[in-house]
């Protein structure tokens, strides 16, 4: 099942089961913080659906995160990202970050070029939605909801001046970390466990990135671990699984604005954004000691 979250014509936001064949949907009733914990054990009866069948052409897709969820983020997933960055070895484990809700936009809505950057470059990363609490659940992954397709969008010349690494600059910008346009449910990728599935991303048409989930070198069950081990998971948190070759930063080729950017996984769908014009300051707000480019 592909479940969205939606806009009306209206205004209203809510919940729906999405059928993307026929190009419509049916609303779910039920509170997400309900729904989501019991999917996997009663499935499309936990929804509550409403009987009326919408098209998908009368709404508007939003990003599909819960009000209340936090997102997180991992690095260092993918060998041959790290071997292009001069790495040779696998890393001993994971670095992980933390997201607002202010950075994530939509399927369609555009990325801001933020005025702390001039080297905003592009990740696409198969992100995980957490169901309910890991608490003692032997296998990890048998507690999401199911995947996303995300955009990491980040500032790779954060912390130059410093020559240490600004993850808060990087990671936490405000809207630039697309995700959508939709979240598939676990059991279309045959339950818990590892997916591989294969996930391309191109910039103004050109393939810049391709790969399969497989090549993780943290799987999905270690990953979600790895961070409910320090901040516990609950319904609706998203977890970014990390990138693969072919970034900006691995050729110095960093996005503009009005770039076109087109992600897509297998079995989740296409998210397609482009960069919004870039931001200026103020004179008043370009203080150097501040980290702001002039």
């Amino acid at each position: 099942m592909k479940i969205a979250r939606i806009e009306d014509r209206e205004g209203k936001r809510c919940w729906a089961a999405l059928d993307d064949e026929a190009q419509s949907l049916r609303r779910i009733g039920a509170p997400f913080e309900q729904w989501a914990k019991i999917f996997h054990e009663r499935g499309s009866a936990a929804l509550d659906l409403a009987t009326r069948v919408e098209a998908l052409s009368e709404v508007r897709l939003l990003a599909p995160v819960d009000e209340r969820a936090r997102i997180f983020g991992v690095g260092l997933n993918y060998l041959s990202h790290l071997t292009r960055l001069g790495r040779s070895k696998p890393p001993a484990h994971t670095i992980g970050y933390i997201k607002p809700q202010s950075a994530i936009v939509g399927p369609g809505d555009k990325i801001a070029y933020p005025p702390v950057t001039t080297q905003l470059d592009f990740e696409i990363e198969l992100v995980a939605v957490v169901a309910r609490a890991l608490g003692d659940e032997m296998q990890a992954s048998s507690c999401l909801l199911g995947y996303t397709i995300g955009n990491d969008i980040s500032a790779r010349d954060a912390g130059k001046k410093l020559g240490v690494l600004d993850v808060f600059t990087q990671k936490a910008l405000d809207r630039t970390a697309p995700i959508g346009p939709w979240i598939t449910t676990l059991d279309e990728f045959g339950g818990a466990g590892q997916p591989q599935i294969d996930m391309v991303l191109r910039v103004n048409g050109e393939v810049r990135q391709r790969d399969n989930t497989s090549s993780m070198l943290f799987p999905i069950d270690e990953i979600l671990n790895f961070v409910d081990a320090r901040i516990a998971l609950r319904t609706g948190d998203l977890i970014f699984t990390g990138s693969t070759a072919g970034v900006g930063l691995e050729d110095g080729r960093f996005l503009q604005p009005g770039d076109l950017l087109e992600g897509s996984i297998e079995r989740i769908g296409l998210l397609s954004n482009r960069i919004d014009e870039k931001r200026s300051l103020s004179p008043a707000r370009r203080v150097g000691r501040l980290g702001i480019q002039a």
